[in-house]
């Protein structure tokens, strides 16, 4: 499993369609993280004012149509995980059949992500 990070409003958006966020188009590439412990410090990073509800998609890579190629972080990984952690990116749409769960982000009184929990 992989673990991509999007605000509520962007994936209900379009909920009969592959979801294909801004860096698809801007970057070629979905970003993804190896595990829970990397998508926390992936959001303490770059999703703190990001608007809430956070969601995690929590991806069957073997369901997605797109090929993933797993890569270091250039210039360097978020403050928190490993250099030479390798960062898992989707080349395409992700199918929404891949989607095995959907995850809450859970935040501390501070605004820091600190856990998830399941939706619904």
């Amino acid at each position: 499993m992989i673990y991509h990070v999007v605000p509520h409003p962007e994936w209900a958006a379009s909920p009969d369609a592959p979801y294909a966020p801004a860096s698809l188009a801007e970057e070629g590439f979905v970003h993804c993280s190896p595990d829970e412990a990397t998508t926390l410090a992936v959001v303490n990073a770059f999703y703190r004012s990001a608007p809430r509800p956070l969601l995690v998609l929590v991806l069957d890579e073997s369901r997605l149509t797109a090929r993933t190629e797993w890569e270091e972080a250039v210039p360097a990984p978020p403050p928190g995980v490993a250099e030479g952690t390798r960062f898992p990116h989707v080349f395409g749409p992700v199918d929404r059949d891949a989607v095995a769960r959907i995850l809450h982000i859970t935040w501390d009184g501070e605004g820091r992500a600190t856990g998830t929990r399941q939706a619904g």
